[in-house]
């Protein structure tokens, strides 16, 4: 594939990267990534993600944006209240960059359409609020030997995953959660309450993983967790080992 030379000035301060160059921006525009939820986590991904020209980005998310999302979802405004999230996000990508694919699913993931919608992504990367669809998302991907990169935050904390299902080597969520949390949907910040700008750096670090992946620079974080503290603003990667019970010992 060629670049324009409107394209090649889009991305010249990432191409004069020695590490990225003219052959990691073709990586990035041949890349498919979906995003799961257009949220505190999704809004920072899919902005860069879409900046730095990944070639196709899809969004699943079936809520409405409410004035509540205002303080954290950045790519969302208050003319925007009532809207499907998806489409939005969409829409507002769009106008930051015209060259790549778009999609969005209104829609709620469930084991019933998860293959067909994520079949055609080299990478999922999880931003969703609950642990149901982040189990859902992990089997997936471990079953179907996909990158994920996950996130989560509550409160003043966040972590960062990494899960290259391409390695046998790699640990799983289940390896660190084993079992679904007795109220799985309350692990969201409706309950829990969130600091704005910590869903904007763990979403910016997701984003910064996947172009790692994609490109193939830099350490991975698969196998490792990154905890944040924005409160004593401490970051520590700590290992993950597969735990030997856990199933995804059991693939082949």
């Amino acid at each position: 594939m060629k670049f324009t030379k409107n394209q090649i000035e889009r991305y010249s301060r990432q191409i004069i990267l020695k590490k990225i160059g003219i052959i990691g921006q073709k990586k990035l525009s041949k890349s498919s990534v979906l995003i799961i939820g257009a949220g505190g986590l999704g809004s920072p991904i899919a902005i860069y993600l879409a900046a730095l020209g990944v070639g196709k980005i899809g969004i699943i998310d079936k809520d409405k944006v409410e004035i509540s999302n205002l303080s954290r979802q950045i790519i969302f405004s208050t003319y925007d209240i009532k809207k499907i999230k998806s489409k939005t996000a969409i829409s507002k990508l769009k106008k930051i960059n015209p060259h790549i694919q778009l999609k969005s699913f209104n829609k709620i993931l469930t084991i019933k359409n998860i293959n067909k919608i994520a079949k055609n992504f080299n990478i999922i990367v999880d931003g969703s609020d609950n642990f149901r669809t982040r189990f859902l998302v992990n089997d997936y991907c471990l079953k179907n030997k996909k990158i994920l990169v996950s996130g989560a935050i509550s409160k003043f904390d966040g972590h960062v995953y990494t899960f290259n299902f391409s390695k046998k080597k790699s640990p799983c969520l289940r390896c660190f959660i084993p079992k679904m949390p007795t109220n799985p949907d309350t692990d969201n910040c409706e309950y829990e309450g969130i600091l704005g700008p910590l869903a904007g750096i763990i979403g910016s670090i997701q984003a910064n993983e996947i172009v790692k992946e994609i490109v193939g620079i830099g350490n991975s974080l698969c196998g490792y967790i990154l905890i944040v503290d924005s409160l004593k603003l401490t970051f520590r990667k700590v290992k993950l080992n597969k735990r030997s019970n856990c199933y995804c010992n059991e693939r082949k």
